[in-house]
């Protein structure tokens, strides 16, 4: 049996009861950790505490491991119960859509577990959940790729009035460019795109377009650590939150579309004064 378990937002202690107990009767345990991360990804005791309360020697699953040898894990999985773990919801990321499909095919038995996600946690900023359109991805800039497919969905976002999350770019363990050049695998450090960064890069788009799909006087919500105890809400305009300190990761930014009076109640409550 392959248990997919959501783990929630926060910390370790998100995880639900029945979570909790699948993993229990698991003989392996894998944690995904590249699609996002717990606050554990920023702590140095951490992934500790998850092992201690899980009660199992817990094996982190890169990317690598996951799109290539996806198979290994699922032939142990043939054979007794395996965990996965998975921040958020298990079907956040298309990744893990990807290894239920394989297990289908190789008659390996699944069971998912569910849990909070950012798709709707998202509706802690008092912006209703069946008001928004497409969510988007926002992939750090290099100086020779800088894509804005993500524009032309804002924008028809905009213009059916519906609101749009931008999910921002999470960079664990890849490859630098130089290093695959050179035929050896050597990573980068951890990067977090943060909510100032997202904007600059998406003003940048607008700028080179310049369809109007928003504009530095467009209203966004910036929300940083959603689900951690710390977690911050800021709703302003674009070139308010530039100059907005979010700190840690992780970060999203919803841009606005049209408003119902009490979505508009609840946004006061963050609002820049």
């Amino acid at each position: 049996m392959l248990y997919i378990v959501g783990l929630g937002l926060g910390d370790e202690r998100d995880i639900t009861i029945r979570g909790l107990e699948a993993v229990k009767t698991c003989k392996k345990v894998y944690i995904e950790a590249y699609t996002s991360l717990l606050s554990f990804g920023l702590s140095s005791d951490g992934f500790s505490r998850m092992e201690k309360l899980y009660g199992k020697t817990i094996t982190i699953a890169d990317r690598e491991m996951v799109e290539e040898k996806a198979d290994e894990i699922l032939t142990e999985a043939s054979k007794f119960d395996v965990a996965f773990l998975v921040v958020g919801d298990p079907f956040g990321a298309t990744t893990h859509s990807d290894l239920v499909v394989r297990a289908k095919k190789l008659s390996v038995e699944v069971k998912v577990i569910h849990n909070a996600s950012i798709m709707n946690a998202i509706g802690v900023c008092g912006l209703q959940l069946y008001r928004y359109g497409e969510t988007v991805s926002i992939p750090f800039f290099t100086e020779t790729w800088r894509p804005d497919s993500f524009y032309e969905k804002i924008q028809r976002n905009k213009d059916l009035g519906l609101h749009t999350l931008c999910l921002l770019d999470i960079r664990v363990k890849e490859p630098s460019i130089e290093s695959l050049c050179r035929g050896r695998k050597c990573f980068e450090p951890p990067r977090f795109m943060t909510i100032n960064t997202a904007i600059e890069q998406l003003l940048e788009v607008e700028e080179s377009l310049g369809v109007s799909a928003y504009c530095e006087n467009s209203r966004c919500v910036g929300l940083a650590r959603l689900g951690y105890e710390d977690q911050m809400i800021v709703a302003g305009s674009m070139k308010e939150l530039l100059g907005v300190d979010f700190g840690a990761p992780l970060h999203c930014l919803v841009i606005v579309g049209d408003t119902h009076p009490v979505e508009e109640e609840m946004l006061e409550f963050y609002t820049i004064k």
